[in-house]
């Protein structure tokens, strides 16, 4: 599937005009339409965009991508109610889940971990803080101010504020803009890095990771690298997420959310950068909507779209639609062609027959 996707995308090229004309559109959209809903579903778009750059361009898929997300709403959670203000809780929510996806990464890829007992470990790490945050009930769990409140988590705390002035909160459509202004910022971060050496190494491990060592370049501080720039993001993400509900639960580092995001960035479109994006607007949307009855569950839906999608859609709905674009576009260009080519054989036999014409009057007379 990667190798599928990799054919219609290239690390360093997109297509500018429409990505122009989206983030004008999404400019636009306050003022016609409420923010709450699309404010969740930036935030969940930056959160599959984390995954799509590590998984889709280096080949390595974490099971446990909720870890840094959940991570990163903690630890937001937790230094905002201590410190009373957002700027420093805001930094710490990227680089801890950083930090610790360096660490974890670094045992695995220099401990050359193969992809299976990779995907296992991730999915522990996470499933243990999901454990570990769920029986911290009760006051002996508390990091200073803050009581971490075991299934029920922690609520009430500071949200994002004016950098510099807590008396200024960021909310509503404020947080709509700080959202996709950090939804846009890693997407041209992301860009930036595929187009660089960096990114074109990142390419040759996920095709080929023996031949790029036999060529000297040192593979697991690579990927390290790029696991731990996804979890930065994805730890973005989660403090953005914090902000928004106003309460994080151990419900945040879960399997369904881990889960939920591999099958945005699958139904997007696997080795795209705007793929995964689509694919947490469209499906978000979706159990959004589905969330509003009881009349069947959410999972059956979502595990049926993306059986149909692996059936039909293998590389995901974006390189599908490109792949049928391309084609129509070579299909317009042949028949072009086609024509051209027929025109001027008509010409031709019409000039050859004007030539005979003339012959044949010359000998008459």
């Amino acid at each position: 599937m990667i190798g599928d996707a990799a054919n219609f995308t290239s690390a360093g090229r997109t297509h500018w005009g429409w990505v122009i004309a989206i983030f004008i559109l999404l400019l636009l959209l306050p003022a016609g339409f409420d923010t709450n809903t699309p404010t969740l579903l930036g935030i969940w778009a930056l959160f599959a965009l984390s995954l799509g750059l590590m998984w889709g361009y280096a080949g390595i898929l974490s099971f446990g991508h909720a870890a840094y997300f959940g991570l990163g709403a903690y630890t937001y959670a937790i230094t905002s109610m201590n410190l009373g203000e957002s700027t420093a809780a805001w930094i710490f929510a990227i680089v801890l889940p950083a930090f610790v996806a360096a660490l974890i990464g670094a045992m695995m890829f220099y401990g050359r971990i193969s992809d299976v007992y990779m995907g296992v470990i991730t999915l522990v790490f996470s499933l243990i803080l999901a454990k570990f945050m769920g029986a911290t009930a009760g006051d002996a769990y508390s990091i200073g101010n803050a009581r971490l409140g075991g299934f029920n988590g922690i609520p009430a705390f500071p949200i994002l504020n004016v950098p510099g002035d807590p008396s200024t909160p960021i909310f509503g459509t404020a947080l709509y803009y700080v959202v996709l202004c950090c939804l846009v910022l890693c997407y041209l971060v992301s860009r930036w890095v595929l187009s660089s050496a960096f990114g074109r190494i990142l390419l040759g491990i996920r095709e080929n990771e023996a031949r790029i060592e036999l060529l000297g370049y040192n593979a697991p501080a690579y990927k390290t690298a790029i696991f731990s720039l996804s979890a930065a993001m994805a730890g973005m993400a989660g403090c953005l997420f914090a902000s928004w509900a106003e309460i994080v639960t151990p419900a945040l580092f879960g399997l369904g959310q881990s889960v939920e995001v591999i099958i945005w960035v699958i139904a997007g479109g696997l080795g795209t950068l705007m793929g995964p994006v689509i694919g947490a607007v469209l499906l978000g949307t979706m159990k959004l909507l589905l969330g509003e009855q009881t009349f069947i569950d959410n999972s059956l839906v979502i595990g049926g779209i993306l059986v149909l999608v692996v059936l039909l859609l293998p590389r995901g709905l974006l390189p599908t639609v490109m792949g049928w674009r391309k084609q129509h576009g070579q299909r317009s260009v042949s028949r072009a062609r086609s024509n051209s080519m027929r025109r001027r054989g008509g010409e031709r036999r019409q000039l050859g027959a004007g030539v005979e014409h003339g012959k044949a009057g010359q000998n008459h007379e």
